[in-house]
């Protein structure tokens, strides 16, 4: 009990110590986008121009392949699966077609999905989430089958959870999953003691890429 204390505490110290480093960043990016958005502005208008003929010529409704459908899920004896294949790490602005459903990791969109805790009532798009999973953070999501009683409780931890979000997912095959980078496992419901037990592993565990990157300032619904 003492040790899993320790831990517990431990790990809300170095959360609250990511969370400061990054307001500072913030404050840094602040001052460095007003004094860069001349240029910015400026390479804009060239650049537009390059990107419209580049999607012409690539075709803009097409979903991009994701290097994750090299790899495969190996089951640990804790029931929690882990990827073994490379996940990229590329960003891009089309559709991707990830090998799991959710995603645990490769391909993203370059803005995240604000993940400081925030519980999303409608499905969110996968490339913004994985871009969270990037930064650390813990997706949880539910299908049509899980029981209100469980979602709300679920909300309930999550809200208070900083690097955590929560999302419905209608096509995942279980009723609640929760996600990692690299990591997955489905849980039979809130007071399955391995919701716990993943939080407490990989919220800004060491699977993480970007460790302390934001998990605020991104895209919300």
């Amino acid at each position: 009990m003492g040790s899993a204390k320790k831990s517990s505490t431990a790990r809300k110290a170095r959360i609250e110590e990511m969370r400061r480093a990054e307001q500072a960043r913030e404050r840094r990016n602040r001052i460095l986008t007003i004094a860069a958005s001349v240029v910015i502005v400026g390479g804009l208008v060239v650049g537009g121009v390059v990107l419209v003929q580049s999607q012409s010529d690539n075709g803009s409704d097409t979903a991009a392949s994701d290097s994750s459908g090299k790899g495969k899920f190996v089951t640990g004896k804790d029931g929690v699966k882990t990827w073994e294949g490379k996940l990229s790490r590329n960003h891009v602005t089309k559709a991707v077609k990830y090998a799991t459903e959710p995603p645990v990791g490769g391909d993203h969109n370059q803005v995240w999905m604000n993940c400081n805790g925030d519980v999303y009532t409608k499905e969110i798009n996968n490339t913004n989430a994985v871009h969270s999973l990037e930064h650390g953070a813990v997706w949880v999501t539910y299908n049509a089958a899980a029981k209100k009683s469980d979602v709300d409780a679920l909300a309930a931890k999550v809200k208070k959870t900083p690097y955590t979000l929560m999302s419905p997912m209608d096509d995942q095959k279980d009723p609640i999953m929760l996600s990692a980078w690299g990591h997955q496992r489905t849980v039979t419901g809130a007071d399955d003691p391995n919701v716990d037990k993943f939080f407490e592993k990989f919220v800004q565990g060491e699977q993480t890429p970007e460790p302390g990157a934001a998990c605020t300032n991104g895209l919300s619904q």
